[in-house]
This record gives structure tokens, C-alpha cells and sequence, in this order.
């Protein structure tokens, strides 16, 4: 059932979805945590990490871009631009997203701790970029901030445009892993603390009604 409201720019209301969103997302990031607690990555973990990681290093030049999409900064850059189109409703999850996304990565980070690959998995790991070898991988905070901004704008794009931000974090996700800053279950993870907070926020803020209805 959706509960709606009236604003002066349309109807807004919360779905079961979003509901079900923060489930989903808070049940995939406990089962990570159990999975890495001791610091270790599995066999099967490092093979996925591998496959990723070994793509050829001329990829990097167009996988680059992605990732600077989950730098900190993107948030309130986002917020800006939702106020600049009157979204202001849209505005105000974006700019509790990025203090969201710190806080809980954190909070993530001293319950469990695992390396970067170049300590967890090896020293013969490709590090793109200024990658370290060293410091807390698990969750990635890129992954964290583009899907928690998935969640909360997708409701505001119509037809095939909703695909688009999946599409971005499946690349940022791919691109931490590629250039040797995360694990798979890093970047999992973390793209599941960000569908939580999005969906809670959908759930405190409320979407806009489909137009249809």
C-alpha cells in the first residue's frame, strides 16, 4: 500500500519498494561483513577480482572517468544541480547522502576490516592510478555514494533514462575493482549500503507519483 501526499509540485508518495530496497540492502551487507570478518578473501572472491583486475591496462583511459563519479564532492554537486531545476526535495537527500555515506562507511569500516587488494590479495595486483596497496577496503565508499544517488533520482527520470544511473554504478563498481582499490565484495557491499540509505531516504522524503497516475 502507498501513502501520498500533495506538494505544490505534484503528488508524492512512498513505496513498498523502497521497503523492501533497505532490506535487501542491509541483508547483503551483513552477509559481506560476516563473509570478510576475518580479513581474508576466498578463493573463489579472488577470482572474480582477478578477471577484473587483469583486463587489459588500455581500458583504464575510458574506465577512469567512472570512477571519479563516487568522489565525495559529487554529492553536493548533484544537490546543486537539482536546485538549480527547482528539485529541492531531490536537493536535500543528495546533501544527506554524502554526510550519510561518510558516517556509515566509517561506522562499516570499525566493525569489520579487511585491506586493498595489493595487501589482502597480493603484491602482483595491477594498481591503476594512485591507488595504495594499503588501508581499509571494505565497504568502498564510491560504490556507497553512486548507488545511494541511484536510488534517490531514478524516481525522478522517466522511461528508459531510469536505466542510466544503474549503468553508472555497475561501471564504478567494475572500475574500483579494475584499477586494484577494491575487492568484489568491497564494491558489492558497498553499492548495498548505498541502496539502504537511498531507500530510506525515498521512504522519509517520499518519490514523485508515476504521471500516469
Amino acid at each position: 500500500m502507498q501513502r501520498a501526499h500533495t506538494v505544490a509540485r505534484g503528488r508524492f508518495i512512498r513505496r513498498r519498494a523502497d521497503a523492501v530496497a533497505v532490506a535487501v540492502g542491509l541483508g547483503v551487507l551483513l552477509a559481506g561483513m560476516l563473509a570478510v570478518r576475518h580479513g581474508s578473501v576466498t578463493g573463489f572472491e579472488k577470482s572474480a577480482f582477478r578477471a577484473v583486475n587483469d583486463l587489459p591496462g588500455a581500458l583504464y583511459p575510458v574506465l577512469w572517468p567512472f570512477q571519479q563519479l563516487g568522489v565525495i564532492v559529487v554529492g553536493p554537486i548533484a544537490a546543486i544541480i537539482a536546485a538549480i531545476f527547482r528539485r529541492f526535495r531531490l536537493a536535500a537527500m543528495l546533501l544527506v547522502i554524502t554526510v550519510a555515506k561518510l558516517g556509515l562507511e566509517r561506522a562499516v569500516k570499525q566493525m569489520v576490516s579487511r585491506e586493498r587488494p595489493g595487501t589482502s590479495v597480493g603484491h602482483d595486483v595491477h594498481l591503476r592510478g594512485d591507488v595504495s596497496a594499503h588501508g581499509e577496503s571494505f565497504v568502498s565508499g564510491h560504490a556507497v555514494l553512486v548507488a545511494a544517488i541511484a536510488c534517490v533520482v531514478v524516481p525522478y527520470l522517466r522511461g528508459r533514462w531510469k536505466i542510466v544511473p544503474w549503468v553508472v554504478v555497475g561501471l564504478v563498481m567494475v572500475t574500483r575493482v579494475y584499477v586494484g582499490a577494491h575487492n568484489p565484495l568491497d564494491v558489492i557491499c558497498g553499492a548495498a549500503l548505498g541502496v539502504a540509505i537511498g531507500g530510506c531516504l525515498n521512504l522519509a522524503f517520499g518519490v514523485p507519483a508515476p504521471a500516469a497516475e
